[in-house]
């Protein structure tokens, strides 16, 4: 079974057991792979200023279709995974947590202080629409790391799709290069059309880097971007890992501070540690993930 159709049956046979009433992307049509409500489909409801950050990013995750039906009802969006593992943390104030187990920062860091999904970190003039990063950890105004960014991933590396390059507009401004030749290098070799990566997408994490480095107060020294994925096990899953060092040796050689981690891994290291003191969340991470 292809990767994709293993996480989505999966993903189906959880919420059917749960008595979750499916529907499809326009309702009664489609793939019945969408809870009949965004409720369904998340750990906890959304919280006010989570919502308003969904509400108000580019990808639309919230706005509901003439069928009454949104991108973030879907049992395999990246968006609701992402909800779904960071939000509690915020929620009961123990950002550091999370932050911890992401491989940020080491355990019992005061740095971490809340969440932000979906922010927007703009490159500059000439650029219409500025990276939006899944989620951004904001430390204290003291600390040398101002952001922990991630870019979430579910489904998106296994299903088939044209290939993502990086626009030559990007290449037009230099000085957005200077500092990082190599990464400069693979954005050349993947512009306008990328025909070496086929699982990972490389322009969108380039353009995260560009745009977080040009955040005030932050530079070049001051993120650490995380590739958090799903794995799947088999060809395609050792495929997109085998991508993944591709692009963080690339990226590394000129300074960035990227690693990736799966939410398998993330999730089972939380589950040894905190099962007794937060049972409920630990119980639906590996229930629902694992």
């Amino acid at each position: 079974m292809k990767a994709y159709e293993y996480i989505l049956t999966r993903q189906t046979h959880w919420a059917l057991n749960r008595g979750i009433r499916l529907v499809g992307s326009k309702g009664i049509r489609g793939r019945p792979v969408y809870a009949s409500s965004l409720k369904q489909n998340l750990f906890e409801p959304l919280i006010s200023d989570i919502g308003q950050c969904f509400s108000e990013g580019d990808g639309g995750e919230m706005k509901v279709n003439d069928d009454g039906v949104s991108k973030m009802q879907a049992l395999h969006s990246s968006s609701a995974l992402a909800v779904n593992v960071f939000q509690y943390w915020q929620k009961i104030g123990q950002v550091p947590i999370i932050a911890a187990a992401c491989g940020f920062c080491r355990k019992g860091s005061r740095i971490p202080e809340r969440i932000v999904f979906e922010e927007k970190v703009p490159i500059g003039q000439g650029f219409r629409y500025p990276p939006n990063i899944d989620v951004v950890i904001h430390n204290c105004s003291s600390a040398a790391i101002k952001l922990f960014a991630i870019e979430s991933k579910f489904t998106e590396a296994y299903t088939a799709r044209a290939t993502h390059g990086l626009k030559s507009a990007y290449l037009k401004h230099k000085s957005l290069w200077n500092d990082i030749p190599h990464t400069h290098e693979l954005a050349r070799s993947i512009c306008p059309d990328d025909r070496t990566y086929h699982h990972l997408h490389p322009a969108q994490l380039i353009k995260h880097i560009l745009g977080l480095k040009c955040t005030e107060n932050v530079g070049k020294d001051g993120f650490r971007l995380l590739y958090l994925w799903y794995d799947a096990f088999g060809e395609e899953g050792a495929k997109h890992k085998e991508e993944i060092d591709l692009f963080t040796a690339v990226v590394r050689s000129d300074g960035i501070r990227f690693h990736s981690v799966t939410y398998q891994e993330l999730i089972t290291n939380l589950s040894s540690e905190f099962r007794s003191n937060h049972p409920r969340y630990i119980e639906y991470m590996t229930g629902r993930y694992l």
